[in-house]
Order: C-alpha cells, then structure tokens, then sequence
C-alpha cells in the first residue's frame, strides 16, 4: 500500500435525515445537533474531519435547516458549504451526488452526521488518515471504516458486512467469519458518483456494485464507536464517553 499520502482535504457530511426514531427530542432540534456530553452529534464527525487535514466540507441540510446553517456558519475548523435539500430529501445516495458537485474532482471522504467514534490512540493516525492510506483507487471503488460489533455502542447488533483477511467486504450471512458494522466514513474518487442518478437513491446500490465487482474493501477502527439511534441511547453514549474521558 502507498504510503505517505498527501492528506485528503475535502469532505461530504450526510446530515439532511430527519432522526425519527430519536423524537421527541428531533421534534424541536435537527439530529445532528443533539448534544452527546455536551458536544453536538455533528461536531465530532466535523473534528475527526479537520484532524484527518481537511479544510473543506460540504454538508446536506433539510430538517431544521436554518439552525443547522446557523450552527455550521459559526463552526471554526472547516470552511462549510451547505448542500440545500429542503425542497426534498436526496437519500445517501443522491444526497452525496449533490453534495459532490460542490467539491473539486479528487479524492473525498464521506462522513455520516450521527455516527462517531472516541477512543483513538493519542500520538498515533486518526482513523480516516489510516483508512485514506489504506485506499488504493486502482484495487477499490471504496474503502470504508468498519468496527467489530464488541467496540460499539447504541447498535442495534445488526452485522452488516463480512471481512475478509485481505481487507475485502461482502455482505453478511448467517454463520459468516469476521462480521462489522459499518462505522459511517467513507474514502472514494469523487468520480465514483458521475454515472449516478440526479434524484433520490440510496448509497447501498453502490455498496453492492463495488462488492460484485470485488472492490469494497474495509478498515476496522481504533476505538469505540457510538451511534444515538434513540432517546434511550444518549444516556449510554454518554457513560462511554465518560469513561473514555477518565481514561484519557
């Protein structure tokens, strides 16, 4: 594998969802600025983005718009362009369609608002900066951050993926060896997208063709990663984050 990459410096944050099952708390707020220990869900996505190196992000609005614009505006780390979606939802796919026409031509990472990860290893690469060393565009259409089911937090224990030992992913099957999660970050060519519809379609698609194809390859994080899928996760979240915390 290359080694010594340049940083990739763009990303696209998925963040137009409307967090039903988090009501009633998304009754009066966008998901993604829910705090987690006093941070908003989107912060901690947005932090891991700016340690990975990048400076530009594009992220999708749709649920309360105007406070997520608001909060975005007033973020210090990232210059943010918003990708407007509140005439209508895109999906994953069709959101990050759109979002990728903001950004430049290249590489990009691509981030899911609500789904993050404490725990990393002071000193050592963030986990986007080893999964952008770990994509290769020549062998994959996507390298995807993964975690075993035992480091997560809030899951619903659904297994979404198999990997392989060469780092190459399929989908889970009963009785399969080394089953993940997604973890929600993504490196890709933003070039991936341009055969893509320009209306509503989910990101799966994609995930699917690059499986038939032999080229979905996973990484597994350092650390623990947290998702807030309920009202009764917070109080979870929290409590590892908490423990992290004294540990650190």
């Amino acid at each position: 594998m290359t080694q010594n990459k340049a940083p990739i410096t763009q990303a696209m944050v998925l963040a137009a969802g409307l967090g039903t099952r988090l009501r009633p708390i998304t009754d009066t707020m966008p998901k993604p600025l829910v705090p987690i220990a006093g941070k908003p869900m989107i912060d901690y996505g947005l932090d891991a983005l700016a340690d990975a190196g990048v400076t530009h992000a594009v992220v999708n609005v749709h649920h309360f718009a105007d406070r997520m614009e608001a909060h975005l505006a007033a973020y210090p780390r990232l210059d943010i362009t918003i990708s407007d979606e509140r005439s209508a939802l895109m999906n994953s796919g069709g959101g990050l369609k759109k979002g990728l026409a903001l950004l430049d031509p290249g590489l990009v990472y691509v981030m899911n608002a609500d789904l993050f990860w404490i725990g990393e290893t002071a000193g050592e690469k963030t986990n986007l900066e080893r999964l952008a060393e770990f994509f290769d565009p020549e062998a994959m259409d996507m390298a995807l951050l993964c975690v075993p089911l035992d480091r997560t937090t809030g899951h619903n224990g659904k297994k979404d993926f198999q990997l392989d030992a060469d780092g190459r992913l399929s989908r889970y099957a009963d009785g399969g060896d080394n089953p993940v999660v997604y973890a929600g970050a993504i490196v890709m060519q933003s070039s991936l997208l341009d055969d893509a519809p320009d209306d509503a379609f989910n990101l799966n698609i994609y995930f699917d063709r690059a499986i038939a194809a032999g080229r979905l390859f996973g990484l597994t994080i350092n650390g623990e990663w947290i998702t807030v899928g309920t009202p009764e996760a917070l109080p979870e979240a929290e409590a590892v984050i908490a423990r992290y915390s004294v540990e650190a």
